[in-house]
């Protein structure tokens, strides 16, 4: 299951948003129903998990957490609470909770960042924040794969 792109689309007056065709072709190939929709423990966004990837997120902080440590069970109660179960109607839309639009300054519009295996919701002046320069960008990704003159 592999999310791609960067859509741009507008929520309704409800808070109703249509997750893009591309990603729900991505979730109905993968046999994919269930959503959690949760805001990024690092960035100023919202991040759409397929149920299974959820799921698997979750294994993994769970592993890595002592359930009789306090600082470690708070961790898990706080990342848990604020996530929220969505489900798409017939149409392809999902309803995006007052809260998590006030918490990452969405107001109607909105931008689809596919991320692999997950989904970002940005508001796009937000996402314009982030994003570095061709140059910069060029740069970071030379250094992070490691690239030298030597190959």
């Amino acid at each position: 299951m592999r999310f791609i792109g960067n859509i741009e689309a507008k929520t309704d007056a409800k808070g109703r948003a249509f997750l893009p065709a591309v990603f729900r072709k991505v979730l109905q190939a993968s046999g994919e129903d269930g959503l959690v929709l949760r805001k990024d423990v690092f960035q100023n966004c919202l991040v759409l998990y397929p149920e299974s990837v959820w799921n698997e997120r979750l294994d993994l902080l769970k592993s890595q957490l002592r359930p009789w440590k306090q600082a470690h069970q708070q961790i898990f109660r706080q990342f848990v609470s604020e996530a929220e179960v969505v489900t798409l109607d017939g149409n392809g839309r999902f309803l995006i909770s007052k809260r998590l639009m006030k918490v990452a300054e969405i107001e109607q519009d909105l931008q689809f960042i596919g991320m692999d295996n997950t989904i970002e919701i940005w508001a796009p002046e937000k996402l314009k924040e982030t994003l570095k320069s061709e140059e910069e960008f060029g740069i970071e990704l030379e250094n992070i794969m490691n690239v030298s003159d030597n190959l």
